[in-house]
């Protein structure tokens, strides 16, 4: 049988995508097939000890393997001057698919996790509207609901690599911020409908039930769109993390206005101007001046595997995969770089391109154990293209290190260390 031949696609070892479809990236088949014959000659293969006995039975919640325990999200040390403040990131390097499974996925708080009885919990709709309306958990759930699949992004996220020095980060350091599932719940229009909405009205303010109050507030045009009142995620009750028993989904926005453990939502003729949209999440430009309500996450690619803190422990072919995603519309186009930016090729994108959710993609790429710079950028369906790290700097600075959503540098020494850079 010959031997296949390799269509180069891009610089420094890129390979056409569509060699993904039928290409053993490394080797093993043929591994699998000696061990077959090795077997057919008459040598003995020894049945390991779990084939030989009964493992546990069914159980109530299930585990994961104990051998993938490693696989956590990372969490920053406490802050005594912040109690309950902080998060933790996604491992991105270590998963697949575009699901993050709920117990990875990332978290963010303000005041810590309030442990809320959803018997005793109470959301309350009031301000510019012909009756205030006031739920229990238990009358939410009897509302029709839809699914979908959606990212949530920190605002945050990134925003390190806008500081001066390319930090020795990985990809769940970096950009560990993101995370994507199916929210199931009620349509926000539904509740404000059934409210009924008075002329006057033009925002809608939500605030949270943990210590800090955090509270938003969000156009009335875009409530009404798409945003959801969400109970279920990934399929099981939304976890406290993430706000049980309820809480605001705002599709492909910064992460900090779909408000968790909700309890009210207000209508009025103006924002709030909440300390989060005052103090905070707000982006300084160059002039000093500062954009308000800049709710949008832009287009954004990264690629996991290989990424920084990893290493290539031999030359020959890999598989590079990512993850891509857009807060205005679904990825089209993702192109995969070796060299810096120099020459790309088309990645293969392997999910469904579903609107503000994310996409894998992936390409092989033959390592000859040189040099090499890895990048990605995606494109939407609306046409918006992932910027470069210089032209975000140049239009915006570093002042607010907020929606940075630049292209990705992964440099590949002749070790095969891939870290950090900026190229």
């Amino acid at each position: 049988m010959s031997e296949q031949k390799l269509e180069i696609a891009a610089g420094n070892g890129l390979i056409n995508r569509r060699h993904l479809l039928g290409l053993g990236l490394t080797g093993m088949a043929t591994a699998v097939a000696n061990s077959a014959l090795a077997a057919d000659a008459g040598l003995t293969l020894k049945i390991p000890d779990w084939s030989r006995q009964p493992g546990p039975g069914a159980s109530g919640y299930g585990s994961r393997s104990s051998f993938s325990e490693h696989i956590q999200r990372a969490s920053g040390a406490p802050n005594p001057l912040y109690p309950g403040g902080g998060a933790s990131r996604s491992p991105l390097h270590q998963l697949q698919g575009t699901i993050t499974p709920n117990s990875l996925h990332f978290e963010r708080h303000h005041s810590g996790i309030p442990n809320i009885d959803p018997s005793q919990h109470k959301l309350v709709i009031n301000g510019l509207v012909r009756q205030p309306l006031l739920f229990n958990y238990e009358d939410l759930l009897k509302y029709p609901m839809v699914s979908k699949i959606y990212f949530l992004e920190c605002s945050g996220n990134s925003g390190s690599l806008l500081a001066a020095n390319a930090a020795n980060g990985s990809a769940q350091s970096l950009h560990g911020l993101v995370s994507c599932a199916e929210w199931t719940g009620i349509p926000l229009s539904t509740l404000l409908d059934e409210a009924g909405v008075e002329p006057s009205a033009q925002w809608i303010n939500a605030v949270g039930a943990d210590a800090a109050s955090m509270g938003r507030s969000i156009p009335l045009n875009r409530a009404m769109d798409d945003v959801l009142l969400a109970l279920y995620q990934n399929g099981e009750p939304v976890r406290p993390e993430q706000g049980y028993p309820m809480r605001l989904f705002v599709p492909g926005c910064e992460g900090n206005i779909s408000v968790k453990w909700l309890t009210q939502i207000k209508l009025t003729e103006g924002p709030s101007q909440f300390r989060d949209e005052t103090s905070k999440y707000t982006d300084t430009q160059l002039d000093r001046s500062s954009l308000q309500f800049t709710y949008p996450m832009g287009i954004k690619s990264v690629i996991t595997s290989p990424s920084g803190q990893m290493a290539l422990n031999r030359q020959g072919l890999y598989q590079l995969t990512g993850i891509a995603w857009s807060g205005r519309g679904s990825i089209r186009r993702v192109e995969v770089s070796a060299d810096g930016g120099r020459s790309w090729a088309d990645a293969m994108i392997e999910s469904h391109q579903s609107e503000k959710a994310l996409a894998r993609f992936r390409i092989p790429w033959q390592w000859s154990g040189g040099n090499a710079i890895l990048q990605s950028r995606a494109t939407d369906n609306l046409g918006n293209v992932q910027p470069t790290r210089a032209s975000l700097l140049a239009e915006r600075g570093n002042i607010s290190t907020y929606h940075f959503h630049g292209i990705q540098s992964w440099a590949v020494n002749t070790a095969g260390e891939v870290t950090n850079v900026y190229a």
